[in-house]
């Protein structure tokens, strides 16, 4: 195998509480991790020399690439050196809370592994993924999942969203590591695996109890991000949510049609929109 093109999705975050610091400087999260079709599309080549070719230039600008990491990080296992030309489409926004850098990470991995014919197990993998990043493991196996502590523990969970999802970034960066410094630590009232373990897709209830922690945070220092939820809901979404650290924010309809009204009424406020329809597409995972 000389060549390999794999997709790279993104995900959201339906709930994220912030339970408790660590001693290791990390938190303690439970959070449910859900896929998107939203993706960037990325092809490792074997070369005779190493380069990243992307169109972006916000991704050409980041100082701390994931996926030169992850090549660094089975080089020095392995104690080969990979030669690659990989091209990437970047589709998924920067810094936008929805774990593109960390996909792209954990794609990195699987695809090395494969081209080079490494068999390195999962296990190991799995290591490597939570020293590049806490949300990288999930993007070995994207599905729906409860995580917990850092968010590596990962249980599968049956958890289906047949509802158009739609996603508006405003284009801020909001640094993880910024929003976790001014972010306070609770035990959630009531914890997402309770919304889980009830069987029930219920978007009342999900209003009342589902919470992302960072959103007092984040919207007080970006009020345009509160406004996007706010105007999710006048359009009628069942439920809206910011993901991650931000600045993401996605909304649940019950129908493409006001889905639709929503997006465009964020286009031509000129704000990044992806739809993730999931009938149109067969299945969203």
């Amino acid at each position: 195998m000389e060549k390999i093109k794999i997709n790279s999705p993104a995900k959201i975050n339906i709930g994220l509480n912030v339970i408790e610091k660590r001693k290791d400087g990390y938190h303690n999260i439970e959070t449910i991790f859900y896929p998107l079709l939203l993706s960037d599309e990325i092809v490792f080549e074997k070369s005779d020399k190493f380069e990243i070719i992307s169109g972006s230039d916000d991704f050409n600008n980041i100082k701390t690439n994931l996926i030169k990491s992850a090549i660094n990080a089975l080089e020095e296992l392995s104690g080969e050196k990979f030669n690659l030309k990989i091209n990437i489409i970047k589709r998924i926004p920067i810094g936008a809370g929805l774990g593109g850098g960390s996909s792209n990470a954990a794609v990195t991995l699987k695809a090395i592994n494969l081209l080079f014919n490494l068999n390195v197990e999962y296990d190991k993998l799995f290591n490597i993924a939570l020293k590049l990043g806490s949300d990288v493991p999930y993007f070995l196996n994207p599905q729906a999942a409860f995580g917990q502590l850092r968010g590596e523990k990962l249980t599968g969970i049956n958890f289906s969203i047949t509802y158009p999802i739609l996603i508006v970034n405003p284009g801020i960066d909001i640094s993880t590591e910024w929003a976790f410094s001014k972010i306070s630590t609770a035990k959630p009232e009531i914890s997402l695996k309770h919304i889980i373990d009830s069987g029930t897709f219920d978007f009342n209830r999900m209003k009342n109890e589902v919470k992302n922690d960072f959103e007092k945070v984040v919207f007080k220092e970006y009020p345009v991000i509160r406004m996007i939820k706010e105007k999710l809901y006048e359009f009628g979404a069942e439920f809206a949510l910011m993901t991650g650290t931000g600045s993401t924010v996605f909304g649940i309809f019950l129908n493409l049609q006001k889905a639709h009204i929503a997006e465009e009424y964020f286009k031509m406020k000129n704000i990044f929109t992806n739809l993730n329809d999931p009938i149109q597409a067969g299945s969203i995972t």
